[in-house]
């Protein structure tokens, strides 16, 4: 077969369709010629067309093709959140993958018996960011129909009426390679149509909500040059010019669905959030004693799952939004905008507007969580029930207490009344961040104290009382109330002379109206019954009798209570015991 120059009316009719500014493909990448200027070209071929273009004897595709079509079976982009359902490639997809998916010589042409020699002894594109083999799993989807019901059903994607600019659909309605690549022109770099800072071209189709106020859009932050490189593929050097690409890559990309970096999806907030790109090292947070466990699972979380979690987990998306993250405090903070929830009654709330209702997702309702750290009267591991502010006792997260005296709170730290709300992360947080006083990055990620607490509450008996054994509870109480024994005349006997934990009487949640009464379980009180036993009677019970008043029904510690009053009924002083046989007094 004889090789032919390409036709002067081809040249032309080329000119005429790229822009006057675009950069010729002589000066590109795309010219295999032996003036090409990269790495990979001819030895001897001269023509610079002819690697893609025939004006005689061309395949039956437009424009006038002279490669074959590669005849591969191509594994399509896939996805648990994908409305579209790309098929095999089609139209100009099929002409870029004949050089692209590496199984067909970059020389094979048709309008030539022999193939053009590549200098290098190359043949087939050489592995690269550019051989996207035959499995696109790991790529941006192609050859699909973009249509306005696909958009309306999809949601943050732009009606394809809208189109009209440098990113098109093609003849018939599908997204191409060609959307975003135009082969014959690489001034904006990787052949784009549009430049792609500040994800000016993926935002031609992609609308993310609350995109706009997002700090991965907003912020500026730069990498401060210690490896690893959060950008190896861009050379856009802030967090706002990278935008999309802080966390996507649209072809092989680490992460196929979403087409996320990395495959483990923690890997995509680690690469900036080390303290080398953003200010604060969250990720070092991971390796302390206590933690959320990131790295257990891999792929398991879904964006799409059921609010209440039903296989465990904990990712970081689980719990921040990263298209509308954003610094700031309030009733929700900044870092925890538009994320899932669920509320007080179980059921979704999106997005959560309180920040419990984000932990009740794992804490609450979902099955498989752990049996309670400490053995009690009452067992519960659903916190919703917990707090839920029908319970005849609990801490004030999904609302107000019910006791209206409360004189611990008056001088605390914390500067809290009966009518305060709290947080989880109020107990649950770093023990080196700003609500324990350091400088660290804020949020329940890691602490030294075990479950995740922001300062060290002591649970087991006997235990000496200090202000740091339980600076957790004395965040909130006055140490000098308790130990003063401003609400029970004897908080200090048994916190201090007895050595008694916090925990072996109070339970720091709450205690379930499905489960206990008023009249036990006012005060947070549900035993651990590692510590306490049924008094010489059989009993183990609290009785509320009134305000700052009540009797003890149980054992501890060498003593029986049966009952041991306090109060209305044994003076605000001290306390009254009755039957305690040869057990002792208190």
């Amino acid at each position: 077969m004889k090789r032919h120059a390409i036709h002067p009316l081809i040249v032309v009719a080329m000119a005429l369709v790229m822009p006057a500014a675009a950069a010729p493909v002589s000066s590109s990448k795309h010219n295999l010629s032996v003036s090409g200027p990269g790495t990979i070209k001819a030895t001897s071929e001269s023509q610079i067309c002819v690697f893609c273009h025939t004006p005689h004897s061309a395949a039956p595709n437009s424009p006038l093709w002279n490669r074959r079509s590669p005849g591969s079976t191509y594994t399509p982009y896939s996805s648990t959140t994908a409305v579209a359902t790309p098929g095999q490639p089609t139209g100009a997809s099929i002409l870029c993958l004949s050089c692209h998916d590496g199984t067909i010589a970059l020389g094979e042409i048709l309008s030539s018996a022999t193939p053009i020699s590549m200098s290098g002894g190359v043949t087939t594109i050489p592995t690269g960011p550019g051989r996207l083999g035959t499995d696109l799993s790991d790529d941006h989807p192609i050859s699909f129909n973009y249509t306005a019901s696909l958009a309306s059903q999809r949601g943050e994607l732009v009606n394809p009426a809208t189109l009209t600019g440098a990113v098109k659909l093609d003849r018939n309605g599908q997204m191409q390679c060609t959307s975003c690549h135009n082969p014959h022109d690489d001034t904006n770099g990787k052949f784009l149509v549009v430049a792609n800072v500040r994800s000016a071209l993926c935002q031609t189709c992609h609308v993310k909500n609350n995109w706009v106020q997002s700090a991965h859009n907003t912020s500026n932050a730069t990498w401060n040059g210690v490896p690893p490189d959060p950008w190896p593929t861009s050379p856009l050097t802030t967090v706002s010019a990278n935008a999309c690409l802080n966390c996507h890559k649209p072809h092989t990309a680490g992460g196929r669905q979403r087409l996320l970096n990395f495959a483990a999806e923690e890997s995509n907030c680690s690469s900036c959030h080390n303290a080398h790109v953003a200010q604060k090292d969250i990720m070092t947070e991971f390796n302390k004693f206590s933690r959320h466990p990131i790295t257990s699972t891999t792929g398991v979380h879904q964006p799409n799952e059921p609010a209440v979690v039903s296989a465990r987990h904990v990712e970081c998306y689980d719990c921040h939004n990263p298209h509308a993250v954003r610094a700031g405090a309030g009733t929700l903070p900044g870092p925890l905008t538009s994320v899932r929830g669920v509320g007080a009654t179980g059921s979704e709330v999106n997005p959560a507007t309180r920040e419990y209702q984000i932990c009740f997702r794992c804490h609450a309702d979902s099955p498989g969580k752990p049996a309670p750290r400490t053995t009690r009267q009452i067992a519960q591991t659903n916190v919703r029930l917990e707090f839920d502010t029908a319970n005849p006792s609990y801490h004030p997260v999904e609302g107000p207490g019910k006791n209206s005296n409360v004189p611990s709170l008056s001088g605390a730290p914390a500067g809290l009344s009966t009518s305060s709300t709290i947080n989880c992360s109020d107990c649950h947080n770093n023990d080196t961040g700003p609500k324990a006083g350091g400088v660290g990055p804020n949020g329940p990620h890691g602490s030294a104290y075990t479950p995740l607490l922001v300062r060290q509450y002591l649970t087991q008996d006997p235990n000496t009382e200090s202000n740091s054994a339980y600076a957790l509870c004395y965040n909130c109480h006055s140490r000098t109330s308790i130990l003063g024994n401003q609400s029970f005349p004897l908080h200090n006997k048994h916190v201090v002379g007895e050595r008694a934990a916090c925990n072996t009487c109070h339970e720091p949640h709450g205690i379930s109206i499905t489960q206990g009464n008023s009249v036990n379980n006012s005060k947070l009180i549900n035993f651990n019954t590692s510590v306490v036993s049924p008094s010489s009677s059989g009993i183990l019970r609290f009785e509320s009798t009134g305000t700052f008043s009540g009797r003890c029904y149980l054992s501890c510690h060498g003593q029986n209570h049966n009952p041991c009053t306090y109060g209305a009924g044994g003076g605000m002083g001290g306390g009254m015991c009755g039957g305690m046989g040869g057990g002792g007094g208190m």
